[in-house]
């Protein structure tokens, strides 16, 4: 592995990990100091996941590109802004780094760091909410590239905090993320079994939202 690739992948590696640590921290915290108010508890989830969105972006943006999302990097593949070989470092970067994050959230909350979340989220209509979530991630990203790149972490924060509400799934959108809070019974949670009918429908909102992308912003975009 090149000296570029390395300092892209760790880049990719550790977005992931901070931004699972947050979603993962921020719901046992949110849990914690609602009382009982899950409205309460999700807003607690939702604005650091949007906040922190901004600040990696930010910060590892000029490294790797920031995707810490297989969707997202797969869609580049698929426009030819990324070779595959890079691709399988940054999957393996974002998914190892997730489940870290995960983890560290449970360390910092002195929790057993293995879990496996026992949260029901199935069903068509989580199926089409993780779907429309995806597909608006992407098209923010590709449309940000297009015309305004500077504001990308401010669009893909405010994007994911108003699909936390406006999506019944409250907006996964990223398959390493979905993977990574299967193994958390927190708030954040969502049941191993309900992991595949995510991805899928992960998958399937980011082909769409490419393929769109792609008449709408005919230049290829890079990451």
């Amino acid at each position: 592995m090149s000296d570029s690739l390395a300092r892209r992948a760790v880049a990719e590696f550790l977005g992931s990990a901070l931004l699972l640590a947050t979603v993962v921290g921020s719901g046992i915290m949110g849990a914690k100091l609602a009382g009982g108010n899950v409205a309460l508890a999700l807003l607690g989830n939702t604005l650091p996941t949007g906040a922190i969105l901004v600040v990696l972006i930010l910060i590892f943006g000029p490294v790797s590109g920031a995707h810490f999302n297989p969707a997202v990097t797969l869609a580049f593949v698929s426009r030819g802004a990324l070779a595959m070989p890079t691709a399988f470092v940054y999957l393996a970067a974002q998914i190892t780094g997730a489940i870290a994050g995960a983890w560290l959230a449970h360390l910092m909350f002195e929790l057993p760091v293995m879990q496996l979340s026992t949260t029901t989220r199935t069903g068509p209509g989580q199926w089409i909410a993780e779907a429309v979530a995806t597909f608006g991630l992407l098209l923010t990203i590709f449309g940000c590239l297009a015309g305004a790149r500077a504001a990308i972490p401010y669009a893909v924060g405010l994007y994911i905090t108003a699909a936390y509400w406006f999506t019944a799934s409250t907006s996964f959108a990223n398959p390493a993320v979905t993977i990574a809070r299967a193994l958390s019974d927190t708030f954040a949670g969502i049941a191993p079994a309900g992991v595949p009918g995510f991805i899928v429908a992960q998958l399937i909102g980011a082909a769409l939202a490419t393929l769109l992308a792609a008449w709408l912003w005919p230049k290829p975009a890079t990451a």
